[in-house]
């Protein structure tokens, strides 16, 4: 059994201040097979990967790589085993070609004729059905070429193990079949590939075996065919979860906001959205889908008078908030729930407590010039106890909170002051099941409460679960408003390459 075996990690530890990230941890996996690593955000699932690509070195453990112990402590040694990870986030230079961003970091890469090595890209693509221009430039490439290139910059370094991190966080279904068909490839061509994802139905489509984390610690391993979603979530969180999300459908809706040719420019003076216009409703989640970079934010923050209108209206209950400010904005009801990555940057201050991230929003609001803060705590015990936010006070500085809790204190906050409509971008990012599902309820009671919901979500499954109309943006366009329950997630994501809905009904 040990010679059939690619990757031996035997009681990895790995710590960080007080933060125990990996405790003891094992992890075999199997030559030739596609292996599932899954875990909650914290399970230490990254930290185990990066010490296998040498990005980190275990303070406690071996690894053996084909029955051989090693010791990384760069990750040139690591890709001189054969080992070789691609990100979540490309690690590419936009100015530069595919078979440049290819050789560089090569020993010999000034010295590999460009002929010659296009025709070695070209056969790593034939043997592995990979697809890609080595003369195209990084910054005209759809993230699907993007990782594509990510993959074969690997191969050709010789790898044999693939760590993939998220592989398919940003891909259009369209993009995840490809993908998938050539992960299928590279194990027919002898690689074992293991794949982080927090997508289940994805891990039990694509993985042979899969591998649980837990708080730091491996549950166990099993093979994708002997269980099923509910049995894998029960390991990962201890318990059994529910996962259903209830959509009501709601008659009784009066329009709330209209967006009427919206544009929207970015930095460089080009179209982050471009003659945008939609409707919504109360009693209604609208889905915002979309690869990234397609508006998104720019369609967030421009709602809230955080970015400029170049043309266009926007009317809230008759209202043109072109022009408005902020806090103009918000005293007519528009409450932003924004969130992005650094929420703690934007949505919250972390070094504050949960009275005084409440204390921000409510400030102006207030009579005189002397802060009252006995409404705000008040508020505070209300959000933590309705919401069954996890802190030892109100007084803890939210940066100490869990994700989850961090995710409800700033929900909370929004909708403790009885909004009209409710923005939220990727609400449930970097949050564990059961938190995520919470999040999907309280949006839910929101609806039911008359509120008007655009939810911005990178889920599909989620997306369609959860709302009642779905606007499709690329590229700053909107190719289509469809209703989730009359179309697939195949039609959604061609709309998120840019095709038009009358295309996509053909």
């Amino acid at each position: 059994m040990q010679q059939n075996l690619a990757i031996e990690m035997e009681n990895i530890s790995k710590v960080f201040g007080t933060l125990k990230a990996n405790n003891n941890v094992n992890l075999t996996v199997r030559k030739v097979v596609v292996h599932g690593l899954r875990g909650e955000n914290g399970a230490g699932k990254s930290t185990l990967m990066n010490m296998l690509s040498g990005i980190y070195t275990p303070d406690t453990g071996s690894i053996k790589i084909d029955g051989q112990e090693v010791h990384f402590t760069s990750p040139k040694d690591s890709i001189r085993m054969g080992i070789g990870m691609i990100h979540q986030h490309f690690k590419l230079v936009d100015v530069m070609t595919a078979k440049e961003n290819i050789i560089i970091g090569q020993p010999s890469g000034f010295f590999v004729k460009g002929k010659l090595l296009s025709q070695e890209v070209k056969k790593l693509s034939d043997q592995y059905g990979l697809d890609i221009d080595p003369d195209k430039k990084v910054y005209d490439m759809s993230v699907g070429e993007k990782q594509t290139l990510e993959i074969i910059k690997v191969l050709y370094r010789g790898a044999k193990i693939l760590i993939m991190d998220e592989p398919t966080a940003v891909l259009t279904p369209q993009e995840i079949k490809k993908l998938f068909r050539v992960i299928r490839n590279m194990k027919e061509q002898g690689c074992s590939i293991v794949i982080i994802t927090h997508k289940l139905n994805e891990v039990m489509e694509i993985s042979d075996r899969v591998t649980v984390l837990r708080k730091g610690e491996s549950i166990g391993t099993v093979n994708t065919n002997e269980v099923n979603i509910a049995s894998l979530i029960e390991m990962m969180v201890g318990k059994k979860v529910d996962l259903s999300i209830e959509k009501k459908k709601i008659a009784d809706q009066q329009p709330l906001l209209d967006l009427d040719e919206v544009t929207v420019l970015d930095g460089e003076g080009k179209e982050a959205l471009a003659n945008v216009s939609f409707k919504l409703n109360s009693h209604e989640i609208v889905g915002v889908a979309g690869v990234a970079n397609s508006g998104q934010k720019e369609l967030c923050e421009v709602i809230a008078g955080l970015a400029k209108a170049e043309k266009g209206r926007i009317f809230f209950e008759g209202d043109n908030l072109v022009g408005k400010t902020p806090r103009d904005i918000i005293r007519l009801g528009i409450r932003m729930g924004f969130i992005p990555e650094d929420r703690l940057g934007m949505g919250l201050v972390g070094s504050m407590d949960i009275v005084h991230n409440l204390i921000l929003k409510d400030y102006q609001n207030q009579p005189g010039i002397i802060l009252r803060r006995g409404p705000c705590v008040k508020k505070a015990n209300k959000i933590v106890k309705e919401l069954d936010i996890q802190t030892p006070d109100i007084y803890t500085p939210v940066k100490k909170l869990s994700g989850g809790n961090v995710q409800k204190v700033l929900l909370g906050r929004e909708i403790d002051s009885a909004p009209k409509v409710l923005i939220t971008a990727y609400a449930v990012r970097g949050l564990d099941i059961g938190a995520s599902y919470k999040i999907y309820d309280l949006l839910n009671e929101q609806k039911e409460k008359g509120v008007g919901v655009l939810f911005v979500g990178e889920d599909l499954d989620v997306l369609m679960d959860l709302c009642d109309r779905i606007i499709v943006l690329c590229h700053g366009e909107i190719t289509g408003i469809v209703d989730p329950d009359q179309v697939t997630k195949e039609d959604i994501g061609l709309l998120m390459t840019g095709k038009k809905a009358e295309e996509v009904d053909e």
